[in-house]
């Protein structure tokens, strides 16, 4: 799952199916686009490029750490950094046969066999081969101390695969059943260049290999070093040399606060590009709308509000369009050093949130049927909600505003005044009338509830623990292991060691549940695990849940093959098809 710290770490899970952070959520500035119908103040065309908007700015090439899974990140990678699948249309797991092809063996033990296309190639002309499935295993099964890895789950059940140095065929064998195998070996975004990562670290790329084979960390600190912090991009992108491609699109330059260029990519070995150029163009949510409109951009993906939606509707020439999402609205616990320790407070505080009037000014002006969520890992969309909803009991207690009940909760505990610090990713004009919302209401229950909305939440205050309760999206999918570091108890509570779980919440018996869930390949039985989960994390107040993202997204009508997404893969999933009419 990726965060959508929507900055996008939210954050992740699978060997390829992590949620992401969404920071719900935001190049080559000087590139120009195409004039739409009824734009009189657009720029002249430039046929050979398309611009996009995203509310943050780019930030590593290696969207697989802990600080670094965010959909800011992955989103822009998805076409540059490819792999056996990716969340294609409607967010289906989708086999990238140009990367390669694979298929399952054998139940007993599970195994599933994987083979790299023999005219795959990084941009720089080495081959991709077993020594970056190598590099892929060692950061994903959580067997080489050091490595920081979003998730681990599935990999870390698998043997380390008999792949030799030049080879393209390798297979993942299990442990024990995995539910989301389909989706577990390395898919976009996860393969990186392990001769790069090699070389850095101060090794040949047989001692790199023969280093995680015996998994020496030792032998493999610089090249760890290497990985979890050497591809981050302050204002600038790294070398060329240290970000080659895997994909029809290549990173090129960044400006600093302004945009991501990416270029055809000459030694793709699939279709090329539609587009020789594409700038991803770094603008607040609150100014996309009218980015588009005076064609700075071509594709927004905004915020949903009504007056964005209505201001939208009104630009001649463009396309609009509302969707589902896998992406969801929570507010997080600081378990490991704030006053939310206390069960007590926590229920205080989930009583007095007005979640149902958050959903009724912020979230049904755009999407009438919304609701606030009654459970946190199924869509409303899914066709076993209703099911997982009923089983577990929902919200319970929660699902109706109760201030007097958090009143006596926090008198009874001697904290009223109690100052609670709410931190999220800004500008975010949303997350700042919600919690506006909570503050009206909280404080009516005696908290002290303070706006600690920040530009650099996702990069310094979150990692940190520097808040009481975070307020952020999860980006992700249908893919049951994908959320299951968020749950999971983390190894350490730090930067390094938290996977997707900011809040460092523990529970022993959803440790367990999490366990079976992952080794449950009966979707049918899979339901009554995720309602005892649910039911756990609500009676434990975990997260407190607030919402479904509605999807809203325009784009220019002269731009061709424009497709949303509802999973974490972001619009960018196929922008290699973007093409100019």
């Amino acid at each position: 799952m990726f965060q959508s710290r929507t900055s996008g770490k939210f954050l992740a899970a699978v060997a390829g199916g992590a949620l992401l952070l969404t920071a719900c959520a935001g190049n080559d500035a000087g590139t120009s686009s195409p004039t739409s119908p009824g734009s009189a103040s657009a720029s002249a065309p430039a046929a050979q490029t398309i611009t996009y908007a995203y509310e943050q700015e780019f930030h590593s090439y290696n969207n697989n750490t802990v600080a670094e899974n965010a959909t800011r990140n992955a989103g822009p990678l998805q076409r540059v950094l490819t792999g056996f699948w990716i969340y294609g249309d409607k967010g289906a797991i989708t086999p990238d046969k140009d990367f390669g092809t694979y298929e399952k063996t054998s139940d007993d033990p599970l195994t599933v066999e994987y083979t790299i296309s023999d005219k795959a190639v990084w941009s720089d002309g080495v081959p991709i081969d077993c020594d970056d499935v190598m590099l892929w295993w060692g950061f994903k099964s959580g067997k080489i101390k050091g490595f920081s890895s979003s998730g681990n789950e599935g990999v870390q059940d698998t043997k380390l695969p008999e792949c030799d140095k030049g080879g393209k065929k390798f297979s993942l064998i299990y442990d024990k059943p995995f539910a989301d195998w389909v989706a577990n070996g390395p898919g976009a975004t996860e393969i990186l260049p392990a001769h790069v990562v090699a070389k850095q670290g101060g090794l040949s790329e047989d001692e790199f290999i023969a280093a995680v084979k015996d998994t020496d960390a030792k032998k493999l600190e610089k090249s760890i070093k290497f990985f979890n912090d050497g591809w981050v991009s302050e204002g600038t992108l790294p070398a060329a040399d240290l970000i080659p491609s895997s994909g029809p699109y290549k990173l090129s330059k960044m400006d600093a606060g302004q945009s991501l260029t990416f270029v055809a990519n000459d030694k793709w070995w699939g279709t090329p590009a539609a587009t020789p150029t594409v700038v991803e163009r770094f603008i607040a949510l609150d100014e996309q709308a009218q980015a588009l409109q005076n064609r700075e951009v071509q594709i927004v993906e905004p915020q949903p509000g009504p007056d964005v939606l209505n201001q939208l509707k009104a630009i001649e020439g463009v396309k609009v369009n509302l969707s589902d999402e896998y992406t969801y609205e929570h507010l997080d616990f600081n378990f490991d050093s704030s006053p939310f320790k206390d069960k007590a407070l926590r229920e205080a505080f989930a009583k007095c949130v007005p979640r149902q009037l958050i959903v009724d000014n912020l979230i049904k002006p755009v999407a009438p049927e919304a609701k606030p969520l009654e459970i946190r890992n199924v869509a409303p969309f899914q066709a076993n909600s209703a099911a997982v909803i009923s089983a577990s009991g929902g919200a319970g207690v929660y699902a109706q505003q109760d201030i007097e009940g958090a009143k006596a909760l926090l008198e009874k505990a001697g904290k009223t005044g109690l100052e609670v610090k709410v931190g999220y990713q800004t500008p975010n004009p949303r997350r700042t009338a919600a919690v506006q919302l909570i503050i009206d209401s909280c404080n009516k229950a005696g908290f002290k509830v303070v706006d600690k909305g920040s530009e650099d939440f996702f990069g310094t205050v979150m990692p940190a623990n520097g808040y009481d309760v975070a307020l952020y999206a999860w980006a992700g999918s249908s893919l049951v292991s994908g959320w299951a570091s968020t749950f999971t108890t983390p190894k350490k509570c730090d930067g390094e060691n938290k996977g997707n779980n900011n809040g460092c919440y523990s529970s022993k018996k959803v440790d367990e549940l999490i366990t079976k869930l992952n080794a449950t390949v009966d979707l049918a039985a899979q339901d009554p695990i995720i309602a005892e989960i649910e039911k756990n994390l609500w009676a434990d107040l975990a997260t407190i849940p607030l919402f479904q993202h509605p999807g809203l997204s325009a784009w220019d009508e002269a731009v061709q093959n424009v497709v949303p997404n509802p999973a974490q893969s972001t619009i960018t999933w196929n922008m290699d098809k973007w093409s100019l009419s």
